[in-house]
């Protein structure tokens, strides 16, 4: 059977061979569906910051090959893990300069948060893609909460961070509730 396809190929024009080419391998490979703009502002629409949940889903180059909320959210969740891990480094580097054992305990505190947040981002990321979105959200406001607490011990001692580490704790907890809203619509 095998050779009488191989014979049957080898007498077609070439331009038939291709187009037979063309079609046979059409039904093998799925072609992406992009996402179109739309589809990313109604999912970051209800987040407080909805500028930042776009950013990041336009930053990820996934952004544009993902076709449902399920795909977003895992970008967001991505975009969560990566910033937790900026935080841990960041907060790391504070410590190591500091010489007071109180400040540098609590920074690295916040660190140890950050790191432990990371590893509660990925445990979430495997729940949404079992499709258990309550223990999604449950593990990404068990990550926010690592947030929170470092920023208030830093505001309770007034400690003076950088622009950049505030900053980007605040998009934390941006991408955090735009992650928790957009699951909570599944």
């Amino acid at each position: 059977m095998a050779s009488f396809k191989a014979s049957m190929l080898a007498a077609l024009p070439l331009y038939h061979l291709i187009l037979v080419l063309l079609f046979t391998s059409s039904h093998h490979i799925s072609k992406p569906v992009f996402a179109d703009d739309r589809l990313i502002e109604l999912q970051c629409h209800n987040a407080q910051v909805p500028a930042v949940c776009i950013q990041c889903l336009k930053s990820d180059p996934r952004g544009e090959v993902v076709s449902d909320n399920v795909g977003i959210a895992t970008i967001v969740l991505k975009c969560l893990s990566n910033n937790a891990e900026t935080l841990a480094k960041n907060l790391s580097s504070l410590a190591s300069g500091v010489r007071d054992k109180n400040i540098k305990s609590l920074l690295q505190d916040c660190e140890q948060g950050f790191v432990q947040a990371k590893h509660d981002l990925s445990t979430a990321t495997n729940q949404l893609k079992r499709k258990d979105y309550d223990k999604t959200n449950h593990f990404v406001r068990t990550a926010l909460e690592q947030e929170v607490t470092c920023s208030k011990n830093v505001a309770s001692l007034k400690l003076k961070v950088p622009n950049n580490v505030l900053f980007e704790m605040r998009v934390y907890e941006d991408l955090s509730d735009a992650a928790m809203r957009i699951i909570d619509r599944f």
